[in-house]
Parts: structure tokens; C-alpha cells; sequence
């Protein structure tokens, strides 16, 4: 990071690097994000960030006013594939809180010594800093918007004592718990188990294409959409939940149900990930309108976001379900898959929209017989086979999985090709430059744009991005 670069940033209050660096000031021992309206420092008072542990790592606590523990996330760590990137989105995860430094360095491949040094090097804080950071959120989350009585907060946050608990609270927002909720208004709270909150992003935000994307693909039972408002059932590290998440112009407010509060975390990430909430959508935009085919689409449609996912297997599911049969068709055979082989869940907040079920585990459909989907039975064995590589874990398709082996791994599944593979690289794994080459729709836009390899590849790192377009118009 260039400080003076990083100072400009601050003085214009631009919002854009919110979550990208934080500001700390020397002077009151206090950090903000970029935009914060309260901060006018002196250049020669501040020090720049990259991340918020590492502004806490050096002894300084949260702004009240600007709450930069609230930004989006930087849009870095989905970008790049690199192993720092991938252990970024591992810890947003949860895999710290649930497995430990060892556990994620597993993961990556990586001895825990090296992890410790690629991530401190990058972000100014070792994996523990940032999943301890990330633990005082989710804690000021449920001391604001629940009732809950502090200790059980402390256990659902991820502390191992109250004590532990307390003592972070207070080096991160200078309150202690009673504090920090005694400032918060409950009024609103829905019930228990429950939580409202809202889920920052960087604007423009085109909520209209992400619903059209996702409404006619919406599995019965699993998700549904009203209006603005998206529902749907999710299955996490300790248990399954319900949310909604009503999508304005420029927020996303979120309630969520959790059978254990632990989950909140996992929840919150997934959700980002499935509305591609820590997009830069104005770089991206910017960098595809150079070309004069998609400028103009670009300015029809700004802030358009890559559909995510909230669980792996099931999008390999829909990737594979979805080869030549209409989208109606994927979704009728998908819902009869999540009946027979999914969870059935019993929540307020997916009664309320009529979700029944939670989708079918890699390890459920492994335990399948080819003759129980209503598909060819080459294609069923493909599903069947994805699913013990999953289960298995021979199959990586978390968020920090490695594309490049994710695909490789998917290709040597008989039955797999390598539309599939990139299509789950794209949408899976949140790869932002995947040009589905292969792909029927594309392949005809580009034929009657008279546009080859060359042409394509000024759209990097953004082909995802360039492909929606192209989809979208077509």
C-alpha cells in the first residue's frame, strides 16, 4: 500500500476502499475505515492497515461512528487464487474457530509455520489475529441484536471462556459487553435464534439481474423469491438455517435462524459470497467498458454481480443436473433430490416462505443408486461419483479450495466435461476470470460479434464478469 495514495483515499472519503485498508490515527489510538465522516488526521498522524487485526494487533480499537468492522470484505481475496487469497476466505469460513491454525494450513497444503509467515507478511496479523477479529464481530453481532446472556454469546462467538470474551470485547471496541449492549437498541429483535442485520457492499449494486438470475433456477423447498426479498435453507458446520435476504439498491439486509449460533459467521460469508457482496464493481466495470462491445452494456446494467453459491456440492449438482434439459426441467429434478435425499428442517423463517428442506449432502447422495434420478444413467453415475469425491475429500470445492486442482479433479471424473468444470470454477469457487469457451450462448454472441481469443483476453481478470453481460443481452 502507497500511504499517499492511501491518504488520498481517506481525504476524498472514498468509500470504494472501505474494508480494502484502515486508517489508524495515532493521535486517539482509534482506526476507521476510508470513509469515515468523523476523520480529518494529519498524514504524518496515521498508519495504514491491510486489515483490521492487524490495526487491533497494534493496540488500536474500532471507531463508534464509522464501525469499520462492518465493511465489506476487500475484494482481493476473491480476485486472486493464490494461497494467501485462499486462506483469507477459509478463515471467513470458520475453519480457525472449528479446526484450529493446523487445520487450515492442512487445507492449503502448507506447513503451519509457512502459513503463519504468507499471511502475517500480507496482512500485518497471523491467521489466529484475524479469525480473533473476526470473533469480537460476530460477538458485538449477538450482544446487539439479541438477547442472549453474555456467556452464551461468548460460546456462540467462539471464545473458550468469558474471560477470553471479555478481554477481546474491550481491546476492540474500549466497552466492555454489558457496554457495548447497554449502546444497542434490541427493539426490533425477532425471536430466538434469530437475527436481523444488514450486509454492507461497495455500490453500484444491480439487485435486479442477480433475482432474475436466481429466480428461475430457485430449488422448491430449498429457496424461494418474493419480490426483492430472496429465501432459502442452508446447510453449515454445526447444524442447517434459515435466511432472508431483501435486496435494495444500494444494501442487503439479512434475517437469519440458526439451530446453533455458532454458525453465524459461516452464514453471514456464504451469503456474501452467493450475492457477490465483496465485489469492486466499479473497477470492474471500468475495466470491461473499455471494450466497445460491452461498454454499452455495462452502462445499461453497473454493478452486475457473479451469482455465487452457498455450498459447493450443490452447485456441481445444478452444473451437471443443467446439461441440456431446460432450466424448469434442472429445477424439477433438483427438488425431488432435496426431498429425497435432503434434510427436513422445521424453522419459523423458512415456513414463512414455504422451505422445507435443507439440499442434499455429498455424503447422502453418495449413498445413491444411479436409478433413483430422473436422468440419463451416465450422467447419474457422474453425480454419484462427484458426490463420494466430496464426501471423500478427494473433491475440494470450499471457499479456499484451489481452482486450478478443483478443476483438474472434476475433468477426471468420467462424465465430466469441460463446461462443467469451468462453469463450477465460475460460479463454485468465485474464479472471476472464467469465459465459458464451450458454452453454446457465448459461443454464438461472439460468432456474430466477429470476436476471437485475442479480443477476449483484454477482458481479463473479469471474464466472469463479461460473460453475465454477454448472457444477460443474449
Amino acid at each position: 500500500m502507497d500511504p499517499n495514495d492511501c491518504y488520498r483515499a481517506v481525504s476524498a472519503r472514498d468509500a470504494r476502499f472501505d474494508g480494502v485498508f484502515y486508517t489508524a490515527v495515532r493521535t486517539t489510538g482509534i482506526y476507521c475505515r476510508p470513509s469515515c465522516p468523523a476523520m480529518t488526521p494529519r498524514q504524518a498522524n496515521v498508519t495504514f492497515y491491510p486489515s483490521a487485526a492487524a490495526a487491533e494487533r497494534s493496540g488500536y480499537r474500532a471507531c463508534r461512528r464509522c464501525r469499520p468492522d462492518s465493511t465489506p470484505g476487500s475484494p482481493e481475496w476473491n480476485a486472486r487464487a493464490d494461497v494467501v487469497a485462499r486462506a483469507v476466505r477459509l478463515i471467513g469460513d470458520g475453519v480457525v474457530e472449528r479446526e484450529g491454525v493446523s487445520g487450515l494450513a492442512g487445507r492449503l497444503g502448507y506447513s503451519e509455520r509457512q502459513v503463519n509467515r504468507l499471511v502475517t507478511t500480507e496482512l500485518g496479523a497471523g491467521p489466529q489475529a484475524i479469525a480473533r477479529s473476526n470473533r469480537a464481530r460476530t460477538a458485538r453481532i449477538l450482544l446487539e441484536t439479541t438477547t442472549m446472556r453474555a456467556a452464551d454469546v461468548a460460546f456462540a462467538a467462539g471464545y473458550g471462556s468469558v474471560r477470553q470474551f471479555n478481554d477481546s470485547i474491550r481491546e476492540s471496541f474500549d466497552l466492555t459487553p454489558r457496554e457495548l449492549r447497554a449502546r444497542s437498541s434490541r427493539a426490533a429483535h425477532p425471536g430466538a435464534g434469530r437475527l436481523r442485520l444488514e450486509l454492507a457492499l461497495r455500490p453500484p449494486f444491480h439487485a435486479d439481474a442477480l433475482l432474475d438470475w436466481l429466480a428461475p433456477r430457485a430449488i422448491e423447498g430449498v429457496e424461494a423469491i418474493d419480490g426483492r426479498t430472496y429465501a432459502r435453507v442452508l446447510n453449515l458446520p454445526h447444524g442447517v438455517g434459515a435466511v432472508e435476504l431483501t435486496l435494495g439498491d444500494d444494501s442487503v439486509s439479512a434475517e437469519l435462524e440458526l439451530t446453533d449460533l455458532r454458525d453465524l459467521a459461516p452464514a453471514v460469508q456464504r451469503c456474501r459470497r452467493l450475492l457477490d457482496l465483496d465485489a469492486d464493481p466499479v473497477a470492474i466495470d471500468e475495466a470491461l467498458a473499455v471494450d466497445p462491445l460491452l461498454a454499452d452494456l455495462v452502462r445499461e446494467a453497473p454493478g452486475m454481480r457473479l451469482p455465487g453459491q452457498v455450498d459447493g456440492f450443490e452447485m456441481v449438482m445444478r452444473a451437471i443436473v443443467g446439461q441440456q434439459v431446460s432450466v424448469a426441467g434442472a429445477r424439477t429434478i433438483l427438488g425431488r433430490v432435496a426431498r429425497s435425499r435432503g434434510t427436513e428442517v422445521d424453522l419459523e423463517l423458512a415456513r414463512r416462505h414455504g422451505l422445507t428442506h435443507a439440499f442434499a449432502t455429498a455424503e447422502s447422495v453418495a449413498e445413491a443408486a444411479p436409478e433413483e434420478f430422473a436422468m440419463p444413467r451416465g450422467r447419474a453415475t457422474a453425480i454419484i461419483s462427484v458426490a463420494h469425491a466430496v464426501a471423500s475429500g478427494e473433491l475440494d470445492l470450499h471457499p479456499g479450495a484451489d481452482r486450478e486442482a478443483a478443476r483438474a479433479s472434476l475433468l477426471a471424473i468420467r462424465g465430466i466435461g469441460p463446461w462443467t468444470a469451468d462453469y463450477v470454477r465460475m460460479r463454485a469457487l468465485g474464479d472471476p476470470d472464467v469465459l465459458l469457451e464451450t458454452d453454446l450462448v457465448l459461443r454464438r454472441v461472439l460468432a456474430r460479434e466477429g470476436l476471437d481469443r485475442t479480443r477476449t483476453e483484454r477482458w481479463r481478470p473479469w471474464r466472469s464478469y463479461a460473460s453475465l453481460h454477454l448472457w444477460r443481452v443474449a
